[in-house]
């Protein structure tokens, strides 16, 4: 078949995510003489299951996506989702058949890498050049690098478990032990265990039969997760309500983020679960340092504008100081990023991107998101793939769990 190019003007590329967000030097890189391929009603772009080396961009035209299920959903150039990669994993999730004449772009698979995308420095905050005026940030920026900043710690009973867990072989009796020296978390861990995600025949009465019912290391993961409730808190209404928010948000996605590693079986459960909850972590120290300004210092912009900056620096080097294992430090650097690749087995970060993902399903803005079957993260999964309408079925499953034990975290 005879491909048909035509020239792409550099204000189409800058359209495109994620390649809009790169600089202008990596731009021109990508995309110098670069043209489009037109191609004919009924080609087929690609088949599930082939390995890819490119992402493919829908600029005209319409294609049908299917999954192995058969389930087939539509991509319109123009619309919201043409602006993400058809496909960006390192296998193909659907077959995509051009359903009109259709233009697409092919670009390399390794615009997608991380070795190109703009740049995380781990724990280290810098002030991007448009944000010097944000004088909420810059203050931030200060006390930070000059480790003046509080960073909250984790109660006494998370650590003293996960400490005797590490160094000792603890039965169920000695957890039990240090659990009960707090009897709030004694208390919801008795009620977590009675909730949606381990609700069996019988409830459980006491914290004993609560540890037994959940397991020794899931019990070390829940504790954690319990614990860190208690540093989403201010006495300013206004960064409460930023708290409050966050704290909803990152509930709702480590519930999905059990339900989905519970189905896909690739990801530990309980794991899961506490990685959704410390994806936002590293708000928590700046808007606590926001509450100590009057209102008038800065404004909610500032905050939100702020914010983008700060969770995944201060979020890896939060959950460092506490000791944490590697792989959950890259939760709150890559939780927002759709199109983080940074290995080949699905780890916990690809996890909560799905379930992030997941999350904003069915807000009143979606038109800034991909098709959950586009991202890398997708393509990882084994026997078992994403379209919209086995989200819906997800999200579904997901929905009482959800509501039952958000009341047994918060109450």
């Amino acid at each position: 078949m005879k491909i048909v190019s035509e020239n792409i003007s550099m204000s189409v590329v800058q359209e495109l995510f994620p390649i809009r967000n790169y600089d202008t030097e990596k731009l021109l890189a990508f995309t110098s003489d670069l043209k489009s391929e037109v191609l004919p009603k009924q080609t087929i772009l690609f088949r599930y299951g082939d390995k890819t080396d490119s992402a493919l961009y829908l600029l005209k035209g319409t294609v049908s996506l299917s999954d192995e299920n058969g389930k087939i959903y539509e991509i319109v150039a123009g619309t919201g989702e043409a602006k993400f990669p058809l496909s960006s994993g390192d296998i193909y999730t659907t077959t995509a058949i051009a359903k009109t004449d259709v233009s697409v772009l092919r670009v390399s698979q390794k615009i997608l890498s991380p070795k190109y995308a703009p740049l995380s420095q781990f724990s280290t905050l810098a002030i991007p050049d448009e944000l010097t005026d944000n004088h909420l940030l810059s203050g931030f920026f200060h006390h930070y690098n000059e480790e003046e900043l509080n960073i909250p710690s984790l109660p006494d009973v998370a650590i003293k478990l996960r400490n005797a867990m590490y160094n000792d072989a603890m039965g169920i009796a000695d957890a039990v032990k240090i659990i009960q020296h707090d009897p709030v978390i004694s208390a919801k861990l008795i009620g977590l265990a009675n909730c949606p995600l381990y609700l069996s025949a019988t409830p459980v009465k006491s914290c004993f039969e609560a540890v037994n019912r959940i397991g020794l290391n899931a019990t070390r993961n829940l504790v954690i997760s319990l614990s860190i409730h208690r540093i989403f808190k201010t006495n300013s209404p206004l960064i409460r309500k930023y708290l409050d928010e966050l704290w909803k948000e990152s509930l709702s996605i480590s519930i999905i983020s059990f339900v989905l590693a519970s189905i896909t079986k690739q990801v530990n459960p309980e794991e899961a679960l506490l990685a959704g909850l410390v994806c936002n972590i590293g708000a928590v120290p700046f808007l606590s340092f926001a509450a100590n300004f009057p209102k008038n210092y800065y404004t909610e912009s500032d905050i939100d504008l702020a914010l983008t900056y700060v969770k995944g620096p201060v979020g890896y080097k939060i959950l460092n100081d506490w000791g944490f294992v590697e792989e959950y430090l890259k939760v709150p650097l890559y939780a927002e990023d759709w199109y983080q690749n940074n290995s080949e087995k699905l780890n916990l970060t690809d996890i909560v991107v799905l379930s992030r993902l997941h999350n904003k399903i069915g807000c009143k803005n979606m038109s800034g998101l991909p098709v959950i079957s586009s991202i890398p993260a997708a393509s990882k999964l084994k026997n078992f793939s994403l379209s919209p309408e086995l989200s819906l079925n997800v999200l579904h499953e997901a929905k009482q769990k959800i509501n039952e034990t958000m009341k047994a975290f918060s109450n």
